[in-house]
């Protein structure tokens, strides 16, 4: 694993009520790096298939309420932060699964580069392609090379930002509002594929946070 870390200091569970939410930004960041990474080493240790769903499947219902509570304000150059970004990408999918999947079909057929070939989803893209997607790179994260779990998550948003951009353009004649949301959908979702790229390359040289 690249980088040696500190062990999570154990606290009482006042100090976690304390620190959550609490206008200590050093103590919540702290917090989020030692949840982040004891997350991942103890999961990556355990490499049991029931104990790696159940950490997939925070994305779904409350989990992703507790998550956001503690990596939500997480630098994108510190696990927490890829992580965090990770796990919205896959509670995207499921809120919106058919906007997702046309946003997907549209930026790949406009992508000029290899991203699709990375991010390998399985045709014909529907939304049910686009979660196996998601959870996909999620498992990777915990059970294989995160660097490449990251590098697809990348290409994955890439194309995302592609196809908001493309219907956009076609929405611009006749619906401004809409398009002027799918742009701004567009720009985070490359400023998204900046960071996931750019925390794959801490990780190989060991300086993510």
């Amino acid at each position: 694993m690249a980088g040696q870390h500190h062990r999570p200091v154990l606290q009482p569970t006042s100090s976690f009520d304390w620190i959550i939410g609490s206008d200590d930004a050093g103590a919540s960041q702290r917090l989020a790096q030692e949840t982040s990474w004891a997350l991942l080493n103890r999961v990556r240790r355990v490499a049991d298939a029931e104990v790696v769903e159940r950490v997939v499947s925070l994305a779904s219902g409350e989990g992703i309420d507790d998550i956001a509570e503690l990596w939500a304000d997480s630098s994108a150059h510190s696990l927490a932060g890829q992580l965090w970004r990770i796990y919205l990408l896959r509670r995207i999918t499921q809120a919106d699964p058919d906007g997702t999947a046309e946003l997907f079909r549209q930026g790949k057929a406009a992508s000029p580069t290899i991203d699709p070939v990375v991010a390998g989803v399985a045709d014909p893209v529907e939304p049910e392609s686009i979660a196996t997607l998601c959870d996909t790179i999620l498992r990777g994260i915990f059970t294989g090379d995160l660097a490449v779990a990251l590098e697809r998550a990348a290409s994955y948003c890439r194309i995302m930002s592609l196809g908001a951009a493309a219907i956009a353009d076609e929405r611009d004649h006749h619906d401004d509002a809409h398009a002027s949301e799918l742009t701004t959908r567009a720009l985070r979702y490359s400023s998204f594929a900046n960071e996931l790229h750019a925390g794959a390359r801490r990780w190989r040289d060991g300086t993510l946070g």
